[in-house]
């Protein structure tokens, strides 16, 4: 059974499906079936048993790995998180008041439970 570490393509685990898809093409047959059986072993997710099958197939057709390095950022490559955060006051919205617990058609004034009297 193959390691985590040792899979042909980095961070298998948390790659997107779309671009794990992608990402199988730059793999010959050997690397795309370390792959493929590492995927039954574990998640066995069928979109991307399906892929791996249909591209391992391809390539004993006589296909070619696409080139590239597989192990290169994506674009589509979950975002680190020491990317920091994306806010800034140009993407912040409106500042929002609290409703008021008081009187709707006056926020200052409180709400009135009207007046009970206590028997008389």
């Amino acid at each position: 059974m193959t390691e985590h570490d040792q899979l042909p393509l980095p961070d298998y685990d948390h790659l997107p499906v779309e671009g794990l898809i992608s990402r199988i093409r730059t793999l010959d047959a050997t690397g795309l079936q370390t792959l493929l059986d590492y995927e039954r072993a574990h998640a066995h997710r069928l979109q991307v048993v399906i892929a791996m099958e249909n591209r391992l197939k391809s390539l004993h057709e006589g296909a070619q790995p696409s080139g590239g390095d597989p192990a290169a950022p994506a674009a589509d490559d979950p975002v680190p998180a020491s990317a920091g955060s994306k806010v800034s006051e140009a993407t912040t919205g409106p500042a929002v008041n609290a409703p008021s617990h008081g009187d709707p058609t006056n926020p200052a004034q409180p709400r009135s439970s009207g007046t009970h009297r206590k028997g008389t």
